[in-house]
């Protein structure tokens, strides 16, 4: 693994930053309060930055650098987590500060995927791009955790619920500069992308099936993660043993999966992997769909699995195509992103209509277009 791709793990590492709004969302709701549905709106306002700003993300990055919109997200990101720090924020500021981040964390997803290549030794893409998310998903992990246990040390006491500011100011600061330090030698365009040109790859089929299979394929993580507990009940599990082998579980087997993705693709192809994830993910979903509670623990783990490399997988093999347009396709593809607000729509309104486990359908259909579109075979790199 070559040095420069250090400091872009670090930055992996940080993008799980965004992910602990959400843990964060009940404390914020006692503090002000405030309904669920209001406080729900810090993890909404991450999404909503994700589909606003990944396209015009992609074209800055083609415009000014991977490198430099990757210090951009990051300063964002800081910016957005010094201000609670320093002041005690009415909730129209917090969500302003959460915006940031969210727009900050966009910025890091579309150049991060993609200068991943510029880092990567010749064939190794893949596989660090799948060690990143796994990065990615240990500080999603660390970061949910930090919320509620920098409470019981007394020098965050007097912050409340925002002593966990300082470390996420401290750690953003500490990449920018780490970033700041490393020369990566880019992969450009020929030509300057505009909107129009950006957009236009959707009209390739190659590049819409594969932003709607990410749209699919994270719509089908936020099913999973929302109602993994409360459908696992209805199979009969124990409380207890709903909640150990519930979403926490499957994302341990995300985490898991994505940090071992990286010594599988060793010996396997992108395509290959592809496709055993794509078959595990849909496996795993059928086992639970058909609400067999003696096999569920196993539907869970074969879920997680088969969940943890489809983003890598997917992204890569979609970048290597035209790595030259690599900044313009992680915009459409972190776009897609969206989809994590709207497929769980779906399955909630199956779930509200008392179906059960039959409610596992929406991420199984999903899968089943993954798989279909695993079975694709590789063309030649595009000129």
């Amino acid at each position: 693994m070559r040095i420069q791709t250090i400091p872009i793990l670090f930055v992996f590492l940080m993008m799980g930053v965004a992910d602990a709004m959400g843990p964060m969302s009940e404390a914020v709701r006692e503090n002000y309060e405030l309904s669920n549905v209001t406080a729900t709106l810090l993890s909404f306002f991450v999404f909503i930055a994700f589909a606003v700003f990944s396209v015009p993300g992609g074209l800055l990055a083609a415009r000014i650098g991977k490198k430099r919109l990757l210090l951009l997200g990051l300063g964002l990101n800081a910016a957005a987590m010094l201000i609670p720090c320093l002041v005690d924020p009415t909730f129209a500021v917090l969500l302003g500060c959460i915006f940031v981040l969210g727009i900050g964390t966009t910025f890091l997803q579309v150049a991060g995927n993609p200068i991943m290549h510029d880092v990567s030794a010749e064939g190794k893409y893949g596989r660090n791009l799948s060690f990143a998310q796994g990065f990615k998903g240990i500080g999603s992990s660390v970061s949910s955790y930090l919320v509620t246990a920098v409470a019981g040390f007394a020098i965050f006491k007097t912050l409340g619920w925002r002593g966990v500011f300082p470390i996420f100011f401290v750690l953003m600061a500490a990449a920018f500069i780490w970033v700041c330090t490393i020369k990566v030698n880019e992969t450009k365009a020929d030509v300057p992308p505009s909107l129009k040109s950006g957009l236009g790859l959707l009209k390739k089929p190659v590049y819409a099936l594969a932003v709607l299979g990410i749209f699919l394929y994270v719509g089908s993580e936020v099913c999973m993660a929302r109602f993994l507990l409360p459908l696992l009940e209805k199979m009969g599990l124990e409380e207890t043993t709903a909640s150990r082998f519930g979403p926490a579980f499957f994302f341990l087997m995300l985490t898991v999966g994505r940090l071992g993705g990286g010594a599988v693709l060793n010996f396997l192809s992108q395509r290959t992997f592809f496709r055993l994830s794509a078959l595990m993910g849909l496996a795993g979903g059928l086992i639970l769909m058909f609400g067999a509670a003696k096999i569920a623990v196993l539907g869970v783990l074969l879920a997680g699995l088969g969940f943890a490399n489809i983003w890598p997988m997917l992204f890569s093999i979609t970048v290597e195509k035209d790595p030259a347009r690599g900044s313009e396709l992680s915009g459409l593809m972190c776009m897609a992103i969206s989809g994590g607000a709207l497929v769980p729509l779906v399955m909630s309104k199956l779930v509200d209509m008392e179906l059960g486990t039959k409610a596992f359908i929406v991420p199984v259909i999903c899968f089943v277009y993954l798989l279909v579109l695993s079975l694709e075979k590789d063309k030649p790199k595009q000129d």
